[in-house]
């Protein structure tokens, strides 16, 4: 997630690190995709790091509207997605553990029920 933050001017780019994101999700990103993905990275950092538009931005949701407000979503579709999924990562995983922790609490006093009786 750290290589879509556009904080100094995308200093934290890698477009291999970002390949690699996308094979995790294969439903989303066919084989096909990943070639296209490759050139439309090159062609996004170059278009962000010349257009001032982009050069104050301090976040990954920044990112995400100023894309769509520019309509470069429909230029770079492939980049969007990725955006997308990284900003909905850390949600998904928040949920999941607190979903854990919650099955956890509830299994405890469960356990301490069962013991009761």
């Amino acid at each position: 997630m750290a290589c879509l933050n556009p904080s100094n001017s995308f200093v934290a780019f890698d477009k291999e690190k970002l390949i690699r994101l996308a094979k995790f999700y294969p439903s989303d990103f066919l084989g096909t995709d990943i070639l296209a993905l490759d050139s439309q990275l090159q062609n996004y950092i170059f278009d962000m790091r010349s257009n001032d538009l982009f050069l104050d931005l301090q976040g990954v949701s920044e990112l995400a509207e100023k894309l769509v407000y520019t309509r470069k979503h429909e230029t770079y579709p492939l980049v969007y997605l990725l955006v997308k999924l990284a900003l909905t990562l850390s949600i998904a995983t928040a949920t999941v553990e607190r979903s854990f922790s919650a099955i956890k609490y509830i299994k405890n006093e469960l356990r301490n029920r069962m013991g009761d009786q």
